[in-house]
């Protein structure tokens, strides 16, 4: 597949620098603090922003339809389904199909990362609000809880760890998948990547530096949502994986 966007090679010219630069060494330290202010640092940025408008709109989205499949059991196999077929689809022909109405913007590339995360999101959101022991709902309702107040006070709480587990594999899977997105636009770590292998000697520094990023971006937000998953749910840090 050729590349969508267009734009300026961000590679420095192999004349100039030091000897790591111009030999095009495994990895020169020197280039990384030179341009971390005008091509990593900006593409980190992007990369995050990227993933959080993905998993913050997959989010609201997986949620509402969860509730919906909580609360009318007919309707989760076709979700399921209409979410899996999505999910079947490469990201890169999704782009394809989606540019001649969106145009090489971000709104094409976060439609597909959208979509990705409701097959992930969705069952486990459904999964965790049905996980309340038939025992505990029936101690609550003689309690004199209504509908409303079950859902919250009972089912949502019985439900968190199931919907972290599902946002951790979200997240993640996002941030893999938005490297791609230097296809469509000039945005996250995988802008640079793509221009370091397209030199005719791939820049191996650039390439290792924005790929070491997103390890670590994934690992690093990982990390944010087990934390987030003990805070929440200090009962199960015992079996917390």
């Amino acid at each position: 597949m050729t590349h969508l966007a267009a734009g300026p090679v961000i590679i420095p010219n192999y004349g100039q620098g030091s000897s790591c630069v111009t030999g095009n060494h495994t990895f020169c330290w020197g280039w990384v603090h030179d341009h971390w202010g005008d091509t990593l640092q900006p593409a980190l940025v992007q990369h995050i922003v990227l993933t959080v408008i993905a998993v913050g709109i997959g989010f609201a989205l997986a949620f509402a339809l969860a509730l919906l499949a909580h609360r009318l059991r007919r309707v989760e196999h076709p979700i399921g389904i209409a979410a899996a077929l999505l999910y079947t689809m490469p990201s890169l022909a999704l782009f394809q199909v989606l540019v001649p109405f969106t145009g090489l913007t971000r709104t094409t590339v976060e439609i597909p990362l959208v979509a990705y995360t409701l097959v992930i999101l969705f069952p486990n959101i459904v999964a965790g609000l049905r996980s309340a022991p038939d025992e505990v709902l029936e101690a609550a309702r003689g309690m004199g809880l209504t509908r409303r107040q079950l859902l919250w006070r009972v089912e949502l709480p019985l439900a968190v760890p199931a919907i972290v587990g599902g946002l951790r594999i979200a997240v993640v899977s996002t941030i893999a998948i938005a490297t791609i997105a230097s296809f469509v636009i000039e945005q996250g770590l995988g802008y640079p990547i793509f221009y370091a292998v397209k030199l005719p000697t791939p820049f191996k520094t650039e390439i290792y530096s924005a790929g070491i990023l997103a390890i670590a971006l994934a690992l690093a937000s990982d990390a944010l949502l087990v934390g987030l998953r003990r805070l929440l749910v200090p009962w199960a840090r015992k079996g917390l994986a």
